[in-house]
């Protein structure tokens, strides 16, 4: 790499380091203010301590008589049981009180402990509707008398019918395909007449399923998708971000955690839409709570009803874009100022990444072919690269010559150099350039590797987890910016990169006149070596990869086909020839004469009138 090189990766590498530690500094302000906040509020504002000796003892509940029983709608009496459904990759189990999913175990994966992996379970997810009914009464205070049905084609249904009364009832009804994460939910209102909206409410408590619970939730996100295709998120938070929407209708509202999503699906979309999501960071148990309402309208009829769908599965890229409904988007290959790698990631890297797994089952095996072939197809540019350094390299020797015939006049000597430049037929970019067509590739990477599902609990080496950081030694306490636990992929990550600056160092000119430019290679993986130690190890082991074919890809090519002695003649030859317009290397000469002549001391002429 020449100065310039270095000069371009260490700007791009210090702003994107500042952006990351600016983003986590903001956000750890942030918790700790809203702690500091409740802590406030709840000492400016006690709870009231209860009288025992006052308080009033609850009655008990009166039994239901016959009569009462005979004047009331059945639906308002009965038992609160469970009925199971299930395919070959859900078992969803419904209360009959409410007709609702209480717990979704996905069958295909195991928790990091190896448990059961349910998304959610017991208390605290619900799915009802308010009716025109009793003065709004609630689907969730109904029973519901279940009739399960087996279809031909291998899908199976629940029918839970509630008994309202003279011809009036409602149906919650669930279809689960044979093999499919997509559950179907029918909402039907009979004889109840409904003019206004309907009224629907979903709440949901994220079980935490992953090795850490705080990744899990810096990858808790809630995504929505409106019919105009307008589309948004938002990262759980410890207050609850409030979510309204008006104009569009929603087509759909997902929940995503680091691997696994729910998400309600209507295709003629919910007219109104107003959720609300976050955690409490003292609770453990629950990653993120989420409670939507939606307004639905409902064409008249005898019975009405509404067409839902309901997504419970991983954040498999295939299985959510096979639905084409952009629920793919849920998988985050990108975004903020990097959002535009994520088309990368969709139109090459991913596709590529599943061409070699159906015939490479190995993970580890898919990252290194998948490396090497990133490696191959960019090493047109790294040539490119290594070529413009070895120009600069055979030009050192007059560039030394001009610097000590300009002394300290750097404007002089840059345009002294620019010229040489020009008349030799390098250009001063050349080596720039075709490095920065990399970054993106790297970039996306970044972003494809720890929200990659097929990573998951796949083992290599000493690595457990490909989609979280391997740790061959576990602390008993923290260090500041880099964490409890010491990560060997990104100890080899770090060791590779200083490598790679090392011998980069003894094939790049250095300039004399800036020395805090060869310490810069060395600085940098150390700077980030706090980051990536909590990445995923996948991540870390392609950046190790990368930087180790790096190394054989520069000692190749300059071991046998770059020759330095060739490349001198050429450009002793080119200084022969009429040099050839450059319009940057022009408009640097440009710039750099008109700043010399700014710097010039300015004259004064004294004029006397006779």
């Amino acid at each position: 790499m020449d100065r310039n090189q270095i000069i371009g990766f260490a700007l791009i590498a210090v702003l994107f380091v500042c952006y990351l530690f600016y983003n986590q500094h903001e956000q750890q302000q942030y918790n700790e203010q809203v702690k500091a906040d409740s802590i406030s509020y709840a000492k400016t504002h006690p709870r009231p301590i209860k009288d025992s000796t006052k308080m009033t003892v609850a009655t008990a509940p009166q039994p239901v008589n016959d009569s009462m029983k005979n004047a009331l709608p059945p639906a308002y009496f009965g038992k609160a049981d469970t009925i199971t459904l299930e395919n070959k990759k859900l078992s969803i189990r419904f209360c009959t009180k409410g007709a609702y999913p209480v717990a979704a175990d996905i069958k295909d994966y195991v928790t990091s402990s190896g448990k059961p992996l349910y998304i959610f379970n017991g208390k605290g997810s619900m799915l009802s509707a308010t009716l025109p009914y009793d003065n709004g009464k609630s689907t969730a205070d109904l029973y519901f008398t279940p009739i399960v049905k087996d279809e031909p084609n291998g899908d199976k249904t629940i029918d839970f019918v509630a008994d309202l009364k003279d011809g009036k009832k409602v149906e919650m009804i669930y279809s689960l395909p044979a093999d499919n994460n997509m559950m179907r939910c029918d909402i039907a209102l009979t004889n109840l007449n409904v003019t206004a909206p309907l009224s629907l409410q979903w709440i949901s408590n994220l079980l935490p399923t992953e090795k850490d619970i705080t990744n899990e939730r810096m990858a808790s996100q809630i995504y929505y998708r409106q019919k105009n295709d307008d589309q948004d998120y938002f990262t759980a938070r410890t207050d609850e971000k409030n979510i309204t929407t008006d104009g569009s209708p929603v087509k759909w509202l997902g929940l995503r955690k680091q691997f696994f999503s729910t998400a309600l699906v209507c295709d003629e979309g919910f007219n109104k839409m107003d959720t609300k999501f976050g955690y409490k960071a003292d609770d453990s148990g629950i990653v993120a709570h989420n409670t939507a309402n939606f307004a639905l309208a409902l064409k008249p009829g005898t019975t009405q009803s509404v067409a839902l769908r309901w997504y419970i599965g991983p954040n498999d890229y295939r299985t959510l874009d096979s639905y084409k409904i952009g629920m793919e988007d849920m998988v985050p290959l990108g975004y903020g100022i990097m959002a535009f790698v994520k088309y990368i990631n969709k139109w090459a890297l991913i596709p590529y990444f599943y061409f070699l797994s159906s015939f490479v089952k190995d993970y580890a095996i898919i990252i290194v072919l998948l490396t090497l072939s990133i490696r191959l197809i960019l090493s047109f540019f790294t040539y490119k690269s290594y070529l413009s350094s070895a120009k600069m390299r055979v030009l050192k020797p007059e560039l030394d010559e001009l610097r000590e015939k300009c002394g300290e006049d750097t404007q002089k000597f840059s345009m002294e150099q620019m010229k040489l430049y020009r008349s030799a037929g390098v250009n001063p970019l050349g080596g720039c350039l075709p490095m920065l067509i990399q970054i993106p590739v790297l970039l996306s990477m970044y972003y494809m590797f720890p929200s990659f599902m097929e990573f998951r609990q796949k083992h290599f080496l000493w690595c457990n987890d490909l989609s979280t950081y391997d740790s061959i030694l576990d602390l008993h306490f923290t260090i500041p910016f880099y964490g409890d636990h010491v990560s060997l992929f990104c100890l080899l990550m770090t060791g590779t990169s200083l490598f790679l600056a090392l011998y980069n160092k003894n094939m790049t000119p250095q300039d004399p006149n800036n020395p805090m430019m060869k310490y810069m290679p060395y600085i940098f993986p150390f700077m980030l070596i706090g980051m990536f130690n909590k990445m995923a190890a996948a991540l870390t082991f392609y950046y190790t990869l990368s930087n180790m074919f790096s190394i054989l890809q520069q000692f190749v090519l300059q071991k046998y086909f770059i020759d330095e002695k060739a490349i001198h003649a050429q450009l002793q030859s080119n200084k022969n020839k009429p040099a050839a317009p450059n319009k940057w290397a022009q408009k640097i000469e440009e710039i750099q004469k008109t700043q010399a002549e700014k710097s010039k001391p300015v004259q004064r002429i004294n004029t006397t009138r006779k």
